[in-house]
């Protein structure tokens, strides 16, 4: 399955936390087969919770699904390069996989920053793929912030 095809349904995650005026980021879990075992959008203000991040939520639901804590078989899109807390949260899943659309250069965890999810002293490293339809990403994330100012 090409990589914007996983990116795209975060997109769709996304866009929910958008129209409940969260900030922007979305994230889906596939299984080996494809399929989504795992939907998050950002709820840190409905929930007043600073951990209520949009993979945090994908991933608690992923593994609920299939009944594991680890993801080692699954692939985590996000739209949002993840940040330090979540980059975590991903090597202790051992998430397989990890395909994120637009770099965070204040707070990404997966290279840009920092390299949580590439640090050979932990003991896992997912797959990492940034830059995945980084345009759309960014574009959702600029025009929420731009309203945010207007205001």
């Amino acid at each position: 399955m090409e990589l914007s095809w996983h990116m795209e349904q975060a997109l769709r995650e996304a866009i929910k936390a958008y129209e409940k005026k969260e900030v922007p980021v979305g994230a889906v879990v596939f299984d080996a087969a494809g399929r989504i075992v795992g939907r998050g959008y950002n709820q840190v203000e409905a929930l007043s919770d600073a951990t209520a991040h949009a993979e945090m939520i994908a991933l608690t639901a992923a593994m609920a699904t299939l009944g594991s804590k680890y993801l080692d078989d699954c692939t985590l899109a996000v739209t949002l390069e993840p940040c330090p807390m979540c980059a975590g949260a991903i090597v202790n899943a051992k998430v397989g996989r990890l395909v994120f659309g637009a770099y965070d250069p204040k707070m990404g965890a997966c290279g840009t920053v920092m390299n949580i999810t590439g640090a050979k002293t932990l003991n896992h490293q997912p797959e990492v793929y940034g830059g995945i339809l980084e345009h759309k990403a960014l574009c959702l994330l600029q025009e929420f912030f731009r309203g945010l100012r207007e205001k």
